[in-house]
């Protein structure tokens, strides 16, 4: 079942670009050792599509660098272009070893119906807990607090500028491909539905942090939170 959820962060307007061929230089750049991990190949051997994974430097992100989901790494320019497009962010939070993480991709994240749908109405963000902890542990525990659980892949539906609204761990692709036309329906019709629940989980947020001060795991603040944040390899 499908959570609520909300992410206390700010992301800078600075604007990155990394144009296609830029993405197919970095490919090929990989060298001939290199072995693209997906389902679609063409008659040569190479990966039928490149997206903006291909920059980083982590091993997982690697894995997903060649799904038809157009990714992008935690970075400004995926932010800058959901706020250019007033479009929402799909956010998919996991690890390498992570089991349910790669059935989804197979499920999910390799399929193209999903694919046509996510790049249509959605900018794909993906992220390496073990890369990134600091990102991980921010959505984990307000995930913990509004939903009472958690887990990987971490799956969070967010606003244009970063409001964090819904999540779930595992969904399959049925649900998923049912999801997000419906989002995008309320955000482009009664976006005054998906704000409300934004702001209702910021006030938890706040509530909580006003309560329980001395948590081990307490979300940060807007100011640290930017501060900490860190970029993939452009």
């Amino acid at each position: 079942m499908l959570k609520v959820f909300l992410l206390l962060f700010f992301m800078p307007a600075m604007v990155l670009s990394h144009p296609m061929d830029e993405l197919n230089t970095a490919y090929s750049n990989k060298g001939s050792d290199y072995q693209p991990r997906t389902r679609h190949i063409d008659e040569d051997g190479k990966a039928k599509f490149v997206n903006h994974l291909i920059l980083s430097d982590s091993p997982y992100l690697l894995q997903h660098a060649h799904n038809p989901i157009n990714w992008y790494s935690w970075s400004d320019e995926a932010f800058n272009k959901a706020r250019t497009e007033n479009k929402l962010i799909f956010l998919s939070i996991g690890y390498a070893t992570c089991h349910w993480c790669h059935v989804m991709e197979e499920e999910s994240f390799e399929d193209l119906e999903v694919a046509k749908l996510m790049n249509q109405h959605f900018i794909a963000i993906k992220v390496d807990r073990e890369i990134q902890p600091d990102v991980d542990a921010t959505f984990m525990n307000i995930s913990q607090l509004t939903t009472g659980s958690g887990g990987w892949p971490l799956n969070v539906f967010l606003t244009p500028d970063g409001r964090s609204f819904l999540t779930d761990t595992y969904i399959t692709k049925e649900r998923l491909i049912s999801v997000i036309p419906q989002l995008q329906h309320l955000w482009q019709n009664e976006t005054g539905k998906i704000t409300a629940l934004a702001d209702r989980t910021v006030q938890m947020v706040e509530e909580r942090k006003s309560t329980r001060l001395n948590s081990s795991h307490k979300p940060i603040s807007y100011a640290v939170f930017c501060l900490k944040k860190k970029k993939q390899r452009t």
